[in-house]
């Protein structure tokens, strides 16, 4: 009995030892395209919305999504002391709004001109208002923005955003800021490790 025992688990062994072997004779047909054409992560198998723009929020089937276009942001000019005056070396950033404003044709921009708590308060106010329009000023006769998209506010010193006092904060209160507003629409960009350099540039 043992040695039957013996000689079937032997044959077990050997049976389990032996293998079919599939040769390859040729390319495997791919079934799905796994490509990517677009590169926002979604396979041209799933792709339903091929040429989404580059770094969008997009959905599982690489459909980017919209927003309404409200951009806010603040322009580095610094004026002389008591001047509306703007140097040409600044132009460039206010060029980045023209660019922008020509890019979505259905856009307007609201410049607002802040002050320092120096001085009295109708003075600043005319200052901040005379800032602001030399602004959209530059928009209209450099960069060739219809007057009818430009509005310019002066707010004196009405919203400071740093109330402490000192000479830091003053600084940080003599600014013109530029709010792009409108019917386009624009791509809703999702964040990437990058993002952070780019908005530091």
């Amino acid at each position: 009995m043992k040695l039957l025992l013996t000689i079937m688990s032997l044959a077990l062994l050997a049976g389990c030892s032996m293998r079919d072997i599939a040769t390859m004779d040729g390319a495997t047909e791919q079934a799905y395209n796994l490509n990517d054409e677009d590169r926002d992560g979604v396979i041209e198998a799933r792709e339903k919305c091929s040429g989404t723009v580059s770094g969008a929020n997009i959905d599982n089937y690489g459909c980017g999504t919209v927003k309404p276009i409200k951009e806010r942001s603040e322009l580095k000019i610094l004026f002389p002391n008591d001047s509306y005056y703007i140097d040409p070396q600044y132009y460039a950033q206010i060029q980045t709004i023209a660019d922008f404003m020509k890019q979505y044709p259905h856009t307007n921009v609201t410049i607002e001109g802040h002050c320092s708590k120096t001085g009295t308060y109708e003075h600043n106010l005319e200052l901040s208002q005379n800032r602001a329009n030399a602004v959209t000023d530059v928009l209209n006769q450099q960069f060739g923005i219809e007057s009818s998209r430009l509005t310019a506010i002066g707010y004196s010193y009405d919203r400071p955003v740093d109330t402490s006092g000192t000479p830091e904060a003053q600084n940080r209160n003599r600014r013109v800021i530029a709010e792009v507003t409108g019917e386009d629409t624009m791509a809703d960009m999702k964040w990437n490790i990058y993002t952070v350099d780019e908005t530091a540039q």
